[in-house]
């Protein structure tokens, strides 16, 4: 990757939530990389608040998705939790 080149996005697949309300299953969540958090086996995702927060790395599959896919995912969040702040 080039400097000043924004990285892909990365986006998970819910297939556990083990109680966690907050979480739907078969739901695709984008991650925000947080290396500290996978060191200790936890991924860092944007709820539907649009705020990140902490779960078990094995609540989750990776997507690979093409690139235009995951940028236009991206994207839709990023308006989507603009919306929701006005």
């Amino acid at each position: 990757m080039m400097n000043g080149e924004n990285p892909r996005p990365r986006f998970v697949l819910c297939i556990r939530n083990n109680g966690a309300d907050d979480l739907e299953l078969r739901k695709v969540y984008q991650v925000v990389p947080d290396p500290a958090a996978s060191r200790e086996g936890l991924v860092r995702i944007i709820d539907e608040s649009g705020e990140d927060y902490l779960y078990p790395a094995d609540y989750f599959v990776p997507l690979k998705l093409p690139t235009a896919v995951s940028r236009e995912l991206a994207s839709a969040s990023r308006e989507w939790q603009s919306e929701r702040s006005r």
